[in-house]
């Protein structure tokens, strides 16, 4: 391989429909041509299905390059669930499936069925919905990330997607794009300038946590390095400190990670802190004991059956935890914008004694907005 700092794949595959793609171009030119392989049509439908442990772990060394079929643009599936969630009315493009990185306990080990990464290489067709929609809905201030199911940078030094999207929001000031990631690969379009409503934003744990948990992600120095490159070309950044994992020193790591946070950034380079706690699929958990072993914090922890079909913490220490690291937030400067992610409003009270349209810096995030056709 030419470059070592690229993500690892053993074998790259590229649909038919994507062999002329600009991804494609780029795929030839970074990686060794022993290990690409065109495919036809309908190879991609012959690895779908339900994955072992081990057929998981090769997913992620497994690339495809295709089209993708369906609609780019949707709400997130926290919206789904309204009833029983409050939602910020986050919506998601997304580029591509399965990520790079390894962390135990990553949702998509209950999701995914198939067998290999795809980046999906028609950009310009998800380009051309977000066009529609901000004809239909000019003035509502959409939030959109790319980090649902894939890792918004992790793999954008093959795709150099984080480029096109940039360009394109910043004709769309009352639209924001995040880039939600675990990486620290920002250098690749940190000469574009940046714009208030492109966010660059890392999900963000302890070393402590990110040491036993988050394997093969940027280590915590790292992605702080990471953010202040963005800030200093002129990008607002996001912090979530989430999945928050329960083990006996955590106000100790929970406390340093925002004392770290507050010292290195100001509230106003900062557009947003959400917080959440450790929350999966009770059929994950299966496949997290056989990749990671009882040893991890996540396999071991004590789980109840919660809002969502998810399994959770007990309430209680729910809430103090997201409790604790609002209130440190707020110990530092008043101004610090915070919130809860996938929370129930009982939550929100059991912590804060208000739910989101009660708290003045909150209420035009969770306010509802218009709905997403097909969404």
């Amino acid at each position: 391989m030419a470059n070592s700092t690229l993500p690892v794949f053993k074998k790259i595959y590229i649909d038919q429909c994507s062999e002329n793609s600009e991804v494609a171009a780029r795929v030839r030119s970074l990686y060794p041509a022993e290990i690409i392989e065109v495919v036809d049509a309908g190879f991609l439908n012959s690895q779908r299905g339900p994955m072992t442990a081990e057929e998981f772990n090769l997913s992620k060394q497994t690339l495809l390059l295709t089209e993708f079929k369906g609609q780019f643009f949707k709400r997130c599936p926290g919206a789904t669930q309204k009833k029983t969630l409050t939602c910020c009315n986050y919506h998601v493009l997304n580029l591509g499936s399965q990520c790079n990185m390894n962390c135990s306990y990553c949702y998509l080990q209950s999701y995914l069925n198939t067998k290999m990464s795809l980046i999906y290489t028609n950009i310009d067709q998800a380009l051309e919905e977000l066009k529609a929609m901000i004809a239909e809905f000019p003035n509502h201030p959409f939030r959109v990330g790319t980090g649902e199911i894939i890792d918004s940078l992790s793999l954008d030094e093959i795709t150099l997607y984080s480029r096109k999207l940039i360009e394109f929001f910043k004709q769309y000031p009352k639209w924001v794009l995040e880039f939600k990631t675990k990486s620290a690969k920002v250098d690749q379009f940190l000469d574009l300038k940046g714009a208030d409503n492109i966010v660059v934003s890392w999900s963000i744990n302890p070393p402590y946590v990110i040491d036993r948990e988050e394997h093969g992600t940027a280590r915590f120095h790292e992605r702080i390095a990471a953010a202040k490159k963005c800030r200093d070309q002129g990008y607002k950044l996001a912090f979530h400190i989430d999945p928050m994992i329960y083990h006996p020193e955590w106000k100790e790591n929970y406390g340093f990670l925002v004392d770290e946070i507050t010292r290195e950034f100001t509230p106003e380079e900062v557009q947003i802190i959400s917080i959440g706690t450790l929350r999966y699929q009770p059929e994950q958990r299966h496949m997290m004991r056989d990749r990671f072993g009882v040893n991890s914090l996540v396999v071991g922890a004590e789980m109840f059956p919660s809002e969502g079909n998810k399994l959770r913490y007990d309430a209680t220490l729910r809430g103090e935890m997201l409790s604790f690291v609002f209130k440190r937030l707020k110990s530092k400067n008043e101004k610090w914008n915070a919130f809860f992610c996938m929370e129930t409003p009982e939550t929100w009270i059991s912590a804060l004694e208000k739910v989101p349209m009660q708290i003045p810096e909150l209420k035009d995030m969770f306010k509802p907005l218009p709905t997403v056709p097909n969404s």
